[in-house]
């Protein structure tokens, strides 16, 4: 762990994001994720206990085995040469946080509603949700997007900054493979009920944290950008209860109250109709500017996440 690796890490996202030519780890973890499903569904019975034992299995394999294998590494790479560990520390953590491309996929929401339309808005905000966006109009196409900006800003950036200030790189990319393990297996339908619900409820623990960490930075980004702070205390405080994970109405709801906007509600997965409760109030009607507005308050939240975590990694005895 160095906190002389987070600062550069920000930077070198912000730079590159993330570029096509290397494989991202979160690609490779999807990858083990999907090997060690099909091995293990095929060594425990197919009854609830089975796929329970056999997703407890995972949850425990993948977070603990991306600890030791990129905290070997880091080891190995400090018996090279100090330099060497510190450009690996560095690179991991670059690639732990996403916040280039969360613009980037925002931003290109907004010019494909505006350029080309309803459907091109669609399959733009369908890269980055996991709802169905077939039955959005326009309004729901851009609330959707600002949802995402959000959340994103807990367990894309706040949640790896926070572990990798705690423990370096391997602790950042194991909370990575638990976050990908959720966003793989953690849903509440007929294939993964049991099986994926160990690594749900090691998501929801993992991300406590980070997540009301993160609802206070972007309380202070919203200030620093001009955008109604105590709106966004205001509905925090209200509706940073209101989904059914436990963190994920924390940044939402802080984006709602800074925007003076009415966010989540009823949602479709996989054909079928989810009633979820509102998040802010409907104060006027979202437009294709609120993607900016969003963009910036991520933006800020990150570089002030960032400081933070910098700041803490510098403090701790080890």
């Amino acid at each position: 762990m160095n906190p002389f690796s987070i600062v550069p890490a920000l930077v070198l996202d912000l730079i590159f994001g993330d570029p096509p030519v290397l494989t991202h780890p979160v690609v490779i973890m999807g990858r083990f994720i999907s090997r060690l499903e099909k091995r293990l569904r095929g060594a425990f019975p197919e009854n609830e206990k089975g796929l329970l034992a056999a997703g407890r299995v995972l949850a425990f394999v993948m977070p603990v085995g991306t600890f030791l294998v990129t905290g070997l590494a880091l080891w190995l790479a400090r018996r090279i040469h100090p330099a060497a560990a510190f450009a690996l520390n560095t690179f991991w953590c670059y690639q732990a946080i996403a916040v280039r491309d969360m613009l980037k996929e925002s931003r290109g929401v907004k010019k494909a509603l505006e350029n080309e339309g309803l459907a091109a808005g669609r399959t733009a905000v369908a890269r980055i949700v996991g709802r169905d966006t077939s039955v959005l109009d326009e309004n729901g196409v851009l609330r959707a997007c600002v949802e995402t900006v959000a959340e994103n800003f807990s367990d894309g950036v706040m949640a790896p900054l926070f572990y990798m200030a705690i423990g370096g790189a391997p602790l950042a990319l194991a909370y990575k493979a638990v976050n990908t393990m959720d966003s793989m297996v953690g849903y509440k339908n007929e294939r993964y009920l049991y099986f994926g619900r160990a690594a749900a409820h090691l998501d929801d623990v993992a991300g406590f944290l980070p997540a009301r960490l993160g609802a206070f930075v972007m309380l202070a980004a919203a200030f620093l950008t001009g955008k109604d702070a105590a709106g966004a205390f205001r509905i925090w405080r209200r509706d940073r209860r209101n989904h059914a994970s436990p963190n994920s109405a924390q940044t939402e709801s802080v984006m709602a109250g800074a925007l003076g906007l009415r966010l989540a509600g009823p949602a479709v997965y996989f054909g079928e109709r989810y009633e979820k409760p509102y998040i802010g109030d409907a104060r006027r009607e979202i437009n294709p500017g609120d993607v900016d507005a969003a963009n910036r308050i991520f933006l800020v939240s990150s570089i002030l996440g960032t400081l933070l975590a910098c700041g803490v990694a510098a403090v701790l005895p080890w």
